[in-house]
């Protein structure tokens, strides 16, 4: 790639979402005020901090294709932030256990130097099997989800929480969706599959 890919993000999980794209970036950690606003709807927050976070690359870097991605999860129509600690964590899961939370992803492509951006928000729908007080204590002990929105790691032990997941893509869960984020690229001249022959 003549222009570099940015990965504005620190995330381990969403780093190794991005190498399955098989193309070399870089990655920095956005420093953005995350709170939502007044009146502020879930896919409007998302969609916000998705791009502050591309945009804040124009603090480090001259040019690249910068990539952002904020998530949040909603139940019953609330915004659910990361559970931080294992009481917060048993709380959640317990109001999660036979229901149904939607995780939506902002997902922003940001072009540096000509200021170009494209921003949409992926949904994706999150199916809780019946939990007892043990399962949900047991889960928490062992992978201390307190740094995860919805208290869950869905790529380790989080899957034996579910019924069943929906949605386009699996990697918009962990917080990267790359189906949509490769048409976004190829908006900014990026064909992933062309590239390989370039590596």
């Amino acid at each position: 790639m003549k222009t570099p890919l940015i990965l504005a993000s620190s995330s381990p999980f969403r780093q190794s979402i991005l190498k399955k794209l098989m193309l070399p970036f870089m990655s920095f950690s956005p420093d953005i005020d995350e709170r939502a606003r007044e009146d502020e709807s879930a896919e409007q927050l998302v969609a916000r901090l998705s791009e502050l976070k591309a945009q804040a690359s124009i603090k480090k870097y001259q040019k690249g294709i910068v990539i952002g991605s904020d998530q949040v999860a909603l139940f019953d129509g609330e915004i659910l932030g990361k559970p931080y600690n294992k009481e917060n964590a048993v709380k959640q899961l317990s109001l999660f256990s036979n229901n149904r939370v939607t995780f939506l992803t902002g997902l922003t492509v940001f072009d540096i130097q000509s200021g170009k951006t494209l921003t949409n928000v992926v949904p994706f729908h999150v199916y809780f099997r019946k939990l007892t007080q043990m399962q949900i204590n047991n889960y928490c002990d062992a992978e201390a989800p307190y740094n995860c929105a919805g208290s869950f790691k869905s790529e380790g032990l989080g899957i034996c929480l579910f019924d069943k997941l929906e949605g386009e893509d699996p990697n918009t869960l962990i917080g990267l969706p790359l189906i949509q984020l490769t048409k976004m690229l190829l908006e900014f001249g990026v064909d992933v599959l062309a590239e390989q022959s370039s590596q």
